[in-house]
């Protein structure tokens, strides 16, 4: 797999530049825990990555050293090709923005508004351009008519599309998720998910997404990485990450279950599936197929 082998240009061979680049050889706690090692990954412009492990991988520590917020590490992180540790503040939170999973530990001014506005506001926006960004920001999230509403009166949900959308106003055009899923239910996680694919394709937004959800990661994501006791051990398109169960319970991690079962039915059950589905509609297709060899 190519963004494992440490290979490190501008573009690949889709002609996609690379917005960040990471190589770390080891980042250490200072507890002395060993966080992150032999990391190598880079993300692509325009890009859907998930980052999925399981609690304590080390995903969290990862997206705080690609946002600039950890640089006592051994390698290095490239923010468009710039070192992220010779970077400024400003110039870093220009670009990269990270939404942390609590949005309680993100948001602190009384209104939308004035949450939203804070970051373009304390960027040197003159005023007329500060409310246009937060319009066009929140329009974005889907939260037009939002704005006077108190922090306080928002759901769980419409807090994480407010931290969303305090990024986007600032102008980052690469963002950086924490469980953005977590504590949602499971009609909020699809609607998060849709939202960051809207941002994604029709925005142009590079994401990075660390998670732990993988029912949702085929039906989204470009590329995945399994992180396991600070190390990525697999990458790749989703297709390429999931194999088999036994694969996926070493890095206390499960299949989603549409490939759990087909799995099952194919190894227990002797079906002649040919692949291995990770989404109903791809599971519909395989069935059907065997359905038809029983036929004849």
């Amino acid at each position: 797999m190519e963004n494992m082998t440490g290979r490190n240009s501008d573009s690949d061979e889709r002609g996609l530049r690379t917005r960040l680049s990471v190589r770390i050889d080891s980042y250490t706690y200072p507890d002395g825990t060993n966080a992150l090692s032999a990391m190598a990954l880079d993300i692509r412009a325009g890009e859907f990555a998930g980052i999925l492990g399981s609690n304590g991988s080390g995903k969290t520590t990862l997206l705080k050293v690609m946002d600039g917020l950890m640089k006592d590490f051994k390698g290095n992180v490239l923010l468009d090709g710039m070192d992220l540790r010779k970077l400024s503040p400003k110039e870093i939170y220009r670009k990269v923005g990270l939404v942390f999973q609590n949005p309680d530990d993100q948001l602190f001014a009384s209104t939308v508004f004035e949450d939203v506005a804070f970051g373009p506001t304390n960027m040197g926006f003159p005023e007329k351009n500060v409310s246009e960004r937060v319009n066009t920001a929140l329009a974005a999230v889907d939260m037009s008519g939002y704005a006077k509403k108190s922090i306080h009166n928002l759901s769980f949900g419409q807090k994480k599309r407010i931290c969303i959308a305090g990024l986007l106003a600032m102008g980052h055009d690469i963002l950086l998720l924490d469980e953005p899923t977590a504590g949602l239910d499971p009609m909020g996680e699809y609607r998060m998910m849709h939202l960051l694919q809207k941002l994604n394709r029709e925005n142009g937004v590079t994401i990075v997404m660390a998670t732990h959800s993988v029912d949702l990661v085929p039906l989204f994501l470009h590329t995945l990485y399994i992180l396991s006791k600070g190390a990525i051990v697999r990458g790749g398109t989703p297709e390429d990450v999931f194999t088999a169960p036994e694969e996926m319970a070493n890095v206390k991690l499960r299949l989603p279950h549409i490939a759990e079962l087909i799995h099952s039915l194919k190894h227990k059950d002797k079906l002649p599936f040919d692949k291995l589905p990770l989404t109903i509609g791809e599971a519909r297709r395989e069935i059907l197929k065997v359905a038809s060899k029983s036929k004849d």
